[in-house]
């Protein structure tokens, strides 16, 4: 384990999630959060990392599932599967997960993540379905 400068000792974690589509969009807020509480993080920052070439991360609504499937309609209009890709095979998921990007730095008071009320973090496949890994990377504050 490795010690931080507030003296906790906080060892990186992964959180695995299984996904069941090509395209499907994974609220893991709650998982990230026990993830905080588990590894004793009051106060500080969570670094969330997706080591996957063809998913990615994203913070945005998590009340209205509308907002979801209107991200995944309009990734899929402006990056089409069936477009006329050099990379065959998985072009459009790469490019989706680039648009996107693979990480997520969130800020933990008292225990809590620091998201807005409508705000969630949610796992984005693109070449499902697969078990996918988030990295978490803890820095006490």
């Amino acid at each position: 384990m490795a010690e931080t400068g507030g003296g906790q000792n906080v060892r990186p974690q992964g959180l695995e999630v299984r996904t069941h589509q090509r395209t499907e969009v994974v609220e893991i807020t709650g998982a990230v959060r026990d993830a905080v509480r588990e590894a004793g993080i009051d106060n500080g920052l969570v670094h969330c990392f997706v080591p996957h070439t063809t998913a990615a991360l994203t913070l945005n609504e998590r009340n209205d599932p509308q907002v979801l499937a209107d991200l995944v309609n309009h990734l899929e209009r402006l990056v089409p599967w069936t477009a006329a890709w050099t990379h065959q095979g998985n072009a459009a998921a790469h490019v989706k997960a680039s648009l996107l990007g693979h990480s997520v730095v969130l800020a933990v008071e008292g225990d809590e993540l620091l998201l807005g009320p409508w705000q969630g973090l949610f796992l984005c496949e693109f070449h499902g379905p697969r078990a996918r890994t988030i990295q978490l990377v803890f820095q006490p504050g």
